[in-house]
C-alpha cells in the first residue's frame, strides 16, 4: 500500500471515529436536556426514544440506563406497590444527580406499558414490578434484571444495585421531609392552643394516663409489638407479602428462607406469643381469684392445651424457615 493510500485510510478512521464520538455527544447531550425538564430526573422514555438512545446508538455506550417498567392501570393493584415503588425509584435518581451534580454516566427512565408494548416484548418483561440496567456494552435481551427480591428494602436496595453493576456511587439517599415548612407551623401553634387545656386536665386526674385500662392495652402492645419483630420490619423496610415469581396471582406470606422475613410472618408469630402471654398473664393474675377448684382445673387445661399447641405452631414455623429442628431431652438421671 502506498504512503497516500495509507494516509488516505487514516483520515477515513479519524473522521469516521469523529463521526461516532460526535452522535454520541448528541445522545448524552439529549438526555441531559430531558434530564433537567424532569423534577425527579427521570426520562420518560417509548418506543421511539428507546431505540433512539439504546439499540441504535453503537455499543460501547457513553453512558448506562436504569429503566423502571411502570403500567398505569396496575397501579390500584396494592399488592404489586408500583407507584410506592416509582416513588422510590425517583428519590433514587434525585439523589444520585444531588449526589452526582456533573453526571453524564448513568440516566433513569422509565418506560409504560401502553404508550410502550413492543419495547415491553423486546425486553420480555411479562411481570412487573420490573427494573432492568442496561450498560454500554448491552443489547435490550442481555441488560440485566434487579431482583424481584431486592425490591423489599425500596430505595436503598435499588441503590445497591446500580452501585454494585456500575460501580458508580449513589451516595446517601434523600428523602423528603414528612412535612413541610407550613405544615410545622400550623403543628407548633395547635400545640401551644392545647397545652393549658392539657395541663388542666392533668391536675383534674382526667386524661386517659391515669386509665388503668390504657396502660393494660398499652403493655399488651408494647408486648405485640417486641415479639412480632416490628421493629425490624421497620428499619428494614420489609413488605407484608410478596407476590409469587411464578403465578403473579399468588401471595406469599411466608418466606421459606434464613436471609429475610416478611411483615406477616412476624404478626402471625407474634400473635401466637401474644396469646400465650396474656394466658399466662391470666392463669397467675386472674385464675387465682376463682375459689372454685373445678373451674380452675378446666381452665388450667384449657390454658395448658392453647399454649402447648401455639408454641408447637412456632415451632413447626421456625422449623420449616429455617431447617432447624428443636427437640426435647429427658434430663440425664431419668434415663
Amino acid at each position: 500500500m502506498s504512503p497516500f493510500s495509507k494516509l488516505s485510510l487514516l483520515i477515513l478512521m479519524v473522521a469516521v471515529s469523529s463521526a461516532k464520538a460526535s452522535d454520541s455527544d448528541e445522545r448524552v447531550s439529549e438526555l441531559l436536556a430531558l434530564q433537567s425538564r424532569s423534577k425527579s430526573g427521570v426520562i420518560r422514555l417509548n418506543d421511539q426514544s428507546l431505540a433512539r438512545f439504546v439499540t441504535s446508538v453503537k455499543t460501547p455506550r457513553p453512558y448506562s440506563v436504569l429503566l423502571f417498567f411502570d403500567a398505569a392501570q396496575l397501579h390500584d393493584k396494592s399488592e404489586l406497590r408500583l407507584t410506592e415503588l416509582r416513588n422510590e425509584f425517583s428519590i433514587v435518581a434525585s439523589s444520585f444527580l444531588a449526589n452526582n451534580p456533573s453526571n453524564a454516566k448513568l440516566f433513569f427512565c422509565d418506560i409504560e406499558f401502553k404508550e410502550s408494548q413492543l419495547s415491553f416484548s423486546q425486553f420480555g418483561v411479562n411481570a412487573l414490578p420490573h427494573i432492568r440496567l442496561i450498560g454500554p456494552n448491552m443489547g435490550l435481551k442481555d441488560s440485566e434484571p434487579m431482583d424481584q427480591g431486592d425490591f423489599s428494602r425500596l430505595a436503598e436496595s435499588m441503590a445497591e444495585f446500580v452501585e454494585s453493576r456500575t460501580k458508580l456511587s449513589v451516595g446517601p439517599i434523600h428523602r423528603p421531609p414528612l412535612f413541610s415548612r407550613n405544615q410545622l407551623i400550623l403543628i407548633a401553634v395547635v400545640i401551644l392552643v392545647w397545652i393549658p387545656f392539657f395541663v388542666k386536665k392533668v391536675l383534674a386526674g382526667q386524661t386517659l394516663l391515669h386509665d388503668p385500662k390504657v396502660w393494660l392495652a398499652g403493655s399488651v402492645f408494647v408486648y405485640f409489638f417486641s415479639v412480632s419483630g416490628a421493629m425490624h420490619n421497620i428499619i428494614r423496610k420489609m413488605p407484608m407479602f410478596l407476590v409469587d415469581r411464578n403465578d403473579p396471582s399468588r401471595l406469599v406470606f411466608f418466606y421459606q428462607g434464613s436471609g429475610m422475613q416478611l411483615g406477616a410472618e412476624g404478626f402471625a408469630v407474634g400473635f401466637l406469643y401474644t396469646v400465650v402471654g396474656l394466658l399466662l398473664a391470666f392463669l397467675s393474675h386472674g385464675l387465682v381469684r376463682i375459689s372454685n377448684v373445678r373451674v380452675q382445673r378446666v381452665v388450667m387445661i384449657f390454658a395448658l392445651l392453647v399454649s402447648f399447641l401455639a408454641v408447637k405452631q412456632v415451632v413447626y414455623l421456625d422449623n420449616w424457615k429455617t431447617g432447624y429442628g428443636i427437640h426435647g431431652f429427658w434430663p440425664s438421671s431419668w434415663n
